[in-house]
């Protein structure tokens, strides 16, 4: 059996003009490979924002930050929108002591998030 930090896994979809990137399982090192074919799969949407959707993801460690960081100066770059959803509280409150809130729109659901840059778009 693999160890737990290898069974993070990311479904893409798109909503409207919306890329959801679906996280499941820790993000650690162990995630970076599969953000970041995620991440390239959604940019080919053309969608002008990409959400990460957190509500299965139970751990985000030091290095799952920096994974996250990446993927916002990625999306900077390429003036595209990163959002998220889902996030428990105690990852809010690391989002906000880190400013990646400052950066990101944080939502409470997908939903809210849906609502909101559909209609900014």
């Amino acid at each position: 059996m693999e160890p737990q930090s290898n069974s993070f896994r990311v479904e893409v979809r798109r909503r409207d003009s919306l890329s959801v990137l679906d996280l499941f399982g820790d993000i650690d090192g162990f995630a970076d490979a599969a953000l970041d074919a995620a991440y390239s799969q959604a940019e080919t949407h053309g969608t002008p924002a990409i959400m990460l959707n957190f509500s299965q993801v139970g751990y985000i460690n030091s290095t799952g930050i920096a994974l996250i960081v990446g993927l916002l100066a990625r999306a900077r770059k390429n003036q595209r929108r990163l959002v998220t959803s889902g996030l428990s509280e105690h990852y809010r409150e690391i989002f906000n002591i880190t400013r990646l809130s400052d950066f990101m729109t944080i939502f409470a659901d997908e939903e809210s998030a849906v609502q909101e840059v559909v209609a900014a778009a």
